[in-house]
C-alpha cells in the first residue's frame, strides 16, 4: 500500500527516538538526576483548573475512577495495583487528580494526598521507567505537584517536605534530559513547559531559567501556527496549553522576570483562536480529537482574553472557517490533516461541519471519547462519526496500521487530503449569506472523486443553506466505483425529531427548525461520545445517493419559530 514507507519511516524513527531516551537514563547517566536539593521553592504558581470535593472523597476511600475505569485500592496502596490500562496508568501518576484535594481543601484532604504522594515516592520513584517516566507523564506529574505545593506541603512534617523538595529538582533533572527525546507536539510541549515551571518555582542560577523558558518559547514558535491554531489541528489542544502557559507567564511577571516575546505572541495568538472554535453555550467544536469541554476552564481562560470583535471567519493556517450571524455559529473543517508526526488523535473529518444557534448546538460531530476505550476512539476518529460526506462507508483519510501497533505509532492518518481549495463568497450586497465553497481529494485516490461543499449562512441566521458535489475526475484504479454516498448531519442529543412528509422538524430550546433536502432524508441512530456523562445516544439526518447518478445534493436548515 502507498503509506507502507511512511509507516516503515515512522516506526524506525519512533524506535530510534525510544532507543535515545533509554541510553539517556541509563545507570551513568542517572546520577545526573541527584544532587543537592533547596531547602523550600521560590515561588508557587496559579492554577486555572478546578476540582471536584466528591472525587477526592471517593479516591480518600480507595476508589480512583480514570481513564474511563475503576479501580479500588481498599488494600495496600493504589501504585501497587495493576493498572486496568496504559491510560488509565498515565492518569495516576500525572497527578492531575490532585486538584480535586485541593479543592477539598480540609485537612484530611491534605493528609490523603501528601500520603498518596509519599506512596509513590516509596513504590515508583526507584525506577525511571514504566509509565510513569514517560516525558508527558512526569511532565505532568511535575507540574501539578508544584501548582499543589501548598496542599502538599503546607503542613508536612520536615521528612516528608525534604523528599518531596528532593524528588521535585530530581524529576525536573531528568526532564530537561530527556526533552529533546519527548514525542513531537503536546507531549514534547508538556515537557518544555515544565520545565520552564520547575526553573521559576525551585531556586535555580538566572541563566539556567533564561534558558528554560526561551527554550519554551521557541517549542511554542514551532507549534503555534500564525492564527493561533494548534499544528495538531485539535481545538481542544488550545486550552490544554493555554491552562499551563498562562500561570508560567503569571509567575514570570511576579517575580519581576522578562517574558520571552514568544511567550507574550503565542498567547496573544491562542486566545482569540480558543474563541473561534467556541459555541455560543462555551463548549469547543468537537474536530481532530477534541472532547467535552471543561467549562470552569474556559471561563478561567476566557477572562484572560483581552481581544474584542468577532473572531476570524477564516482560520487560513489552521484550516478552519467560521460564520457567525444573527445568534447562529457554523464551524467547519477546512484544513488538510495535520503533518503525520501530529496526527495520532486526528480525525478524518475534512469538510465537516457544527452548527448552533444560540446556546443550542443543533449538528455536531461525534467528538473523542474519553481515554482507554481504544475501539470508540478509533470509531470515532473515522469519517461517518462527522457530519460531512462519506464514500462507500470509506473515510477520507487512512488510519495506519494495525491495533496492534496503535501503542507503538498511535495510527497516524496516511494519506488523507493533500489539497483542500477554498473560495470565499462575495458578501458585497446587503443581506446576501456569507459563506464559503471547500473542495478535497481525499476520495480521489480511491475512487476519482473530489467533494466540494458549500455553505451559505443567511444574515439573520436563521437559514444555513448547503450543497455537496460530488465530481468524478478519473476512474478508479484497481477498485470497484462507489455505489454510494451519504450525507451525514450528527444531531446534538437534546434535538427532538419529528418527520413531517419530506421534511424534518428538529426542536430544542424553545426553537424549532426544519431540514430538506433534495433527495430522499432518512434518520438513522447516532451517538455523542464526547460527554462528561460517557457516551449518549443521539440521532442522525442522512441523506444517501448513489454518486454517479446523483453527483449534487442540496440541502437546508430553516428555523420557523
Amino acid at each position: 500500500m502507498a503509506e507502507s514507507p511512511q509507516i516503515a519511516v515512522m516506526t524506525v524513527q519512533e524506535a530510534w527516538r525510544r532507543l535515545r531516551r533509554r541510553l539517556r537514563v541509563g545507570p551513568l547517566h542517572r546520577l545526573r538526576f541527584v544532587g543537592v536539593a533547596p531547602d523550600r521553592l521560590a515561588v508557587i504558581p496559579p492554577t486555572l483548573q478546578h476540582g471536584d470535593p466528591f472525587i477526592a472523597e471517593a479516591i480518600y476511600a480507595g476508589r480512583f475512577h480514570l481513564a474511563g475505569r475503576l479501580v479500588e485500592a481498599v488494600r495496600g496502596s493504589i501504585f501497587q495495583a495493576e493498572p486496568p490500562s496504559e491510560e488509565f496508568a498515565a492518569e495516576l501518576h500525572g497527578f492531575a487528580w490532585l486538584r480535586h484535594h485541593a479543592a477539598a481543601g480540609d485537612a484530611l484532604a491534605g493528609k490523603n494526598a501528601r500520603a498518596l504522594v509519599s506512596d509513590w515516592l516509596r513504590l515508583s520513584s526507584g525506577r525511571v521507567s514504566g509509565p510513569a517516566f514517560e516525558p508527558e507523564v512526569a511532565a505532568r506529574r511535575l507540574i501539578s505537584w508544584l501548582k499543589h505545593a501548598d496542599l502538599l506541603l503546607g503542613s508536612a512534617d520536615y521528612e516528608f517536605y525534604r523528599r518531596c523538595l528532593k524528588s521535585l529538582t530530581s524529576q525536573s533533572r531528568y526532564l530537561r534530559s530527556v526533552a529533546q527525546e519527548a514525542p513531537a507536539g503536546m507531549p514534547r510541549l508538556m515537557v518544555r513547559m515544565a520545565i520552564a515551571l520547575a526553573s521559576l518555582c525551585l531556586p535555580m542560577p538566572a541563566g539556567r531559567t533564561r534558558a528554560a523558558v526561551q527554550a519554551l518559547a521557541d517549542e511554542l514558535d514551532r507549534q503555534i501556527l500564525a492564527d493561533g491554531g494548534h499544528a495538531s489541528r485539535n481545538p481542544a489542544a488550545l486550552a490544554a496549553i493555554l491552562a499551563e502557559l498562562l500561570p508560567i507567564r503569571e509567575t514570570l511577571i511576579g517575580q519581576g522576570q522578562p517574558v520571552p516575546k514568544g511567550i507574550y505572541s503565542a498567547i496573544d495568538r491562542m486566545l482569540p483562536a480558543l474563541r473561534f472554535f467556541r459555541h455560543a453555550d462555551g463548549t469547543l467544536a468537537q474536530f481532530n480529537g477534541t472532547g467535552p469541554s471543561d467549562m470552569q476552564l474556559m471561563a478561567a481562560l476566557m477572562r484572560f482574553d483581552e481581544t474584542l470583535g468577532e473572531p476570524l471567519s477564516h482560520a487560513r493556517h489552521s484550516g478552519y472557517h467560521r460564520l457567525t450571524a444573527g445568534g447562529s455559529v457554523v464551524i467547519a473543517d477546512t484544513g488538510c490533516p495535520p503533518p503525520v508526526a501530529l496526527s495520532r488523535e486526528a480525525h478524518a473529518g475534512t469538510l465537516a461541519f457544527e452548527f448552533s444557534s444560540g446556546m443550542a448546538r443543533i449538528v455536531v460531530n461525534c467528538g473523542a471519547p474519553p481515554p482507554g476505550q481504544p475501539a470508540l476512539r478509533r470509531l470515532s476518529r473515522s469519517t461517518a462519526a462527522h457530519s460531512t460526506v462519506t464514500l462507500a462507508d470509506r473515510s477520507s483519510s487512512r488510519f495506519a496500521g494495525q491495533p496492534h501497533l496503535d501503542r507503538f505509532l498511535g495510527s497516524p492518518l496516511v494519506p488523507g487530503p493533500s489539497a483542500v481549495r477554498v473560495d470565499g463568497i462575495a458578501t458585497d450586497s446587503p443581506g446576501r449569506p456569507i459563506g464559503f465553497q471547500a473542495t478535497h481529494d481525499g476520495y480521489e485516490r480511491e475512487f476519482g472523486i473530489r467533494h466540494s461543499r458549500r455553505l451559505e449562512l443567511s444574515t439573520d441566521g436563521e437559514r444555513l443553506f448547503g450543497e455537496d458535489r460530488l465530481d468524478v475526475t478519473r476512474r478508479p484504479r484497481g477498485r470497484s466505483e462507489p455505489e454510494t454516498a451519504a450525507l451525514r448531519f450528527h444531531l446534538h442529543p437534546q434535538v427532538s425529531v419529528e418527520t413531517l412528509g419530506e421534511t424534518v422538524r428538529l426542536s430544542l430550546r424553545g426553537q424549532v427548525w426544519r431540514f430538506a433536502a433534495d433527495q430522499a432524508v432518512s434518520v438513522e441512530d447516532s451517538i455523542l461520545f464526547a460527554d462528561h456523562s460517557g457516551s449518549r445516544r443521539t440521532l442522525q439526518l442522512v441523506v444517501t445517493v448513489d454518486p454517479l447518478l446523483t453527483p449534487h445534493v442540496t440541502w437546508v436548515f430553516e428555523r420557523l419559530s
